[in-house]
């Protein structure tokens, strides 16, 4: 879980984790499958919204989630004694415990927390947040009726902070998803779910405001609201009137790491299309327009700040661009340092939540038009977006297959032998990206883009991780058995 969610971590502060809301819908509303309506119509000013219908029809689709980290044993550096090399004839020569430290195994102990879920399908799909689900064993999920699956993920996305999970099971309540680009300000919501274990909660608010950006996350625009939400709504349902799905509970606003009057959701229209690429691709297929910047007023107000008269840039509502990376769309587009993005796709961008709101949607190939202004002119251009490698291709997540090698754990008498502590040594290739390397049989690997390799599973998370970087590159430091130390390049696509 994130630094900002409590659940996991006690020491949460001003940006907690968390947790969801649910939208009203001023309509009437109709069950599809009991034809029952809901009595949210035509209410006179001032009258009290009847939220019982919503609560009732979306109760038995948010799930509880229990967490299980198992105990490890973990190799830790911590401050050498300084009496050791007093009994030791040779002082640390051999470079134990060089600059200060010394390596050591320790036993972590088993972590277990608890979050919320949401069934998105009767077949058991369920989304959640990535936090609830990040570096867990075990996977426990509850219904509203106490049947107990084990669930598997299917993929996650820290940037969101989204996350897919499945339970096998058949005719589960799915819950209705509705759009939430159409909900409003203003509008009634309910947050559903496992609340500092008070299961099956239920409580009440407005959206108090949309494309929120808080800086949590990679990408953001969330819904807010002031719907009471704590410590274990994180991945719970934010609904609306009718019952239907608007947003995934993600954070809380807190001084004090509780409820103090805001909550932050995953907007539905983000979510589906990250569902719908980690179903088909494993990954997330992001569009990037290619810029970094912020709203224009954050730049006027700045400019205020440092002493300077502020720029007129024919409005205060948009993008203001800072930066424009090489090769993007936004450089297709002719935009440059200084310009301010106002529309995409004809629709309005006043804060950069809505750009990424927008953005979040689309699939690198897709193409946009992008209206903005350039000393204060109005233009346009239609471009195609394209990923974080610059390209249009589909990123895929690589597998350990693509390495073409297979590794294990560094014996104890290897470790002893060559004076280190972990490592995995290649103990066979056959092929693929480690022999196009040059990586042979007896190689052992202790780092791989600046992370220590303990485990095979290290190894997995380094090949994901980097073949949907920027730079699909492995950086393989390691020893070979003779003890010199080497290192070696791993390209992970095709040039």
């Amino acid at each position: 879980m994130k630094k900002i969610a409590n659940y996991i971590s006690p020491a949460l502060c001003v940006v907690a984790i968390v947790f969801s809301v649910a939208a009203f819908n001023k309509t009437c509303a109709a069950n599809p499958q009991t034809n029952e309506v809901a009595q949210v119509a035509s209410l006179p000013a001032g009258q009290p919204v009847d939220l019982t219908y919503a609560a009732d029809k979306a109760l038995p689709s948010v799930v509880h989630i229990k967490y299980v980290q198992n105990s490890k044993i973990q190799t830790v550096k911590v401050q050498r004694d300084p009496f050791e090399d007093f009994f030791d004839p040779f002082g640390g020569f051999f470079g134990r415990g060089q600059g200060g430290t010394q390596e050591r195994k320790v036993q972590t102990p088993k972590k277990e927390a608890t979050g919320s879920g949401v069934i998105i399908s009767a077949d058991g799909y369920i989304v959640t947040n990535n936090h609830v689900v990040d570096g867990a064993d075990e996977l426990t999920v509850t219904l509203t009726d106490n049947k107990e699956y084990s669930a598997r993920i299917i993929g996650t996305d820290k940037t969101t902070d989204l996350a897919l999970i499945k339970i096998d099971g058949r005719n589960l309540p799915a819950i209705q998803i509705a759009n939430s680009d159409q909900v409003k300000v203003g509008e009634w919501v309910l947050a559903i779910g496992n609340p500092l274990g008070l299961n099956n909660t239920v409580t009440a608010g407005i959206i108090s405001a949309k494309a929120r950006t808080l800086g949590a996350n990679g990408v953001e625009s969330f819904i807010q609201t002031d719907a009471a939400i704590n410590a274990g709504n994180s991945g719970g349902a934010l609904v609306n009137t009718r019952g239907e799905l608007v947003g995934i509970n993600a954070m809380l606003y807190s001084q004090t790491g509780s409820y103090s009057g805001y909550g932050f959701a995953i907007p539905t229209a983000m979510m589906n299309k990250v569902v719908d690429d980690l179903k088909q691709y494993g990954t997330v297929q992001r569009a990037m327009i290619g810029i970094s910047g912020r709203d224009v007023k954050t730049q006027v107000d700045l400019e205020k700040e440092e002493g300077k008269e502020p720029t007129d840039y024919g409005t205060m509502e948009g993008i203001y661009v800072n930066e424009v990376s090489e090769g993007s769309a936004a450089e297709e587009a002719g935009i440059g340092k200084g310009d301010v993005i106002t529309e995409i796709d004809g629709q309005k961008v006043q804060k950069f939540g809505d750009l990424s709101g927008i953005i979040a949607q689309k699939r690198p190939g897709d193409k946009v038009t992008l209206t903005y202004l350039h000393n204060k002119k109005k233009l346009s251009k239609t471009v195609t977006l394209r990923n974080e490698q610059g390209n249009t291709k589909v990123v895929k997540n690589a597998d350990m297959d693509v390495l073409g090698a297979d590794f294990r754990p560094v014996t104890e008498a290897t470790q002893n032998q060559l004076d280190i502590t972990y490592g995995l040594e290649v103990i066979k290739v056959s092929g693929g990206k480690m022999k196009d390397a040059g990586i042979q049989k007896g190689f052992i690997i202790q780092r791989v883009n600046d992370e220590a390799m303990r485990s095979v599973d290290d190894l997995e998370k380094a090949v994901k991780d980097a073949s949907a970087s920027k730079d699909p590159v492995l950086i393989v430091k390691g020893i070979f058995p003779t003890g010199k130390r080497g290192y070696y390049v791993v390209q992970l696509t095709s040039e």
